[in-house]
């Protein structure tokens, strides 16, 4: 495997990628590469500087691309970062044309498309960045619905936890799910997910809420949607006190927190019917409800259908004048 690092990539994809395959190529916990190997390129070795400030010194200048079976670009910072070098463009151009497969993380899917790389392919990005591929792309077809995508000798990945992932599919078709396996649960990761999971749902409270106890409260909520936390253990956490929590939510959302809730995994239920093919039991379960039939009243009562009914209402248009865009932020 070798990697180009782009400025201001992201830490967190480069990383995981690499350390599934560190401890999938070797018994035990020891580093040897020897089922799988790795390298960082650049022109002239050239540092490699991530996006939360620390430097990566590539082992080598650009080796020959018939060397490797993949060459992952790892992309990150979107906006307001360097030209793409011509050696590095060059580079990846005569990789494509060597019949290496390439792999774009993060928003090094951008950097392929860029260099036209991406020609007839389908091209995964996450929700994040979908808006912008397709103010940069109108042509092509983003997939933000799901972790990565393969597609013949390009793969992309939304990036993230993904990222993990898409290394230990690579893993299971070369060493086997064994390997896979074992250096997920090092990585305390208890199984990989298919690439056609559903990236995390997107961000779906509305609007500025002009507090920010209230806004730490909300994200707390986003960030326990399957074991809802109590008023009390939400205040707790903020550093007030529940009564005050109340009139805080009161004052600002006309609401309690709990209504506020129940509305956050309810619009994070509508996101989950419209955009995967979770079942109703699947994504109440996911959401904190008892069971699916608990989540269906509740769903009912906020929207005026069932969570069946609605899923119906939201398939995607078929055939020919369907649109493109497979995802859609509320």
């Amino acid at each position: 495997m070798g990697f180009v690092l782009m400025h201001n990539f992201t830490l967190t994809a480069f990383s995981s990628f690499v350390d599934v395959l560190r401890l999938a190529a070797d018994e035990g916990d020891r580093s040897r590469p020897i089922d799988c190997s790795w390298q960082v390129m650049s022109p002239h070795r050239r540092a490699a500087r991530s996006s939360c400030g620390i430097d990566i010194q590539p082992g080598s200048d650009l080796a020959d691309p018939a060397g490797f079976d993949y060459i992952a670009v790892v992309g990150g910072l979107l906006h307001g970062t360097p030209p793409l070098p011509d050696a590095i463009g060059a580079y990846l151009a005569r990789a494509a044309a060597a019949g290496v497969t390439l792999i774009g993380v993060c928003t090094g899917s951008f950097v392929l498309c860029r260099l036209g790389l991406m020609a007839q392919r389908k091209c995964c990005v996450s929700w994040y960045h979908y808006h912008d591929f397709l103010e940069e792309f109108p042509a092509l077809v983003p997939v933000a619905d799901q972790l990565f995508v393969v597609d013949r000798d390009r793969i992309t990945c939304s990036g993230g936890a993904g990222v993990a992932d898409l290394a230990a599919r690579l893993v299971t078709e070369h060493l086997g799910a064994a390997a896979a396996q074992k250096a997920l649960n090092i990585l305390l990761i208890d199984r990989p997910r298919a690439a056609e999971s559903a990236q995390p749902a997107p961000r779906l409270a509305e609007g500025s809420v002009g507090d920010d106890r209230v806004s730490r409260a909300l994200l707390l909520m986003e960030q326990n949607l399957a074991e809802p936390l109590t008023v009390a253990a939400l205040a707790t956490a903020l550093g007030v006190g529940a009564r005050q929590l109340e009139r805080l939510f009161a004052e600002r959302l006309k609401e309690s927190p709990q209504e506020s809730y129940l509305a956050l995994r309810l619009r994070h239920a509508r996101w989950m019917l419209a955009n995967t093919a979770f079942s109703a039991a699947r994504i109440a379960a996911d959401l904190g409800f008892a069971d699916g039939s608990h989540l269906g009243r509740a769903f009912k009562a906020r929207f005026g259908m069932t969570p069946a009914a609605f899923r119906r209402s939201a398939a995607r248009p078929s055939g020919e004048g369907a649109s493109a865009r497979v995802f859609e932020p509320s």
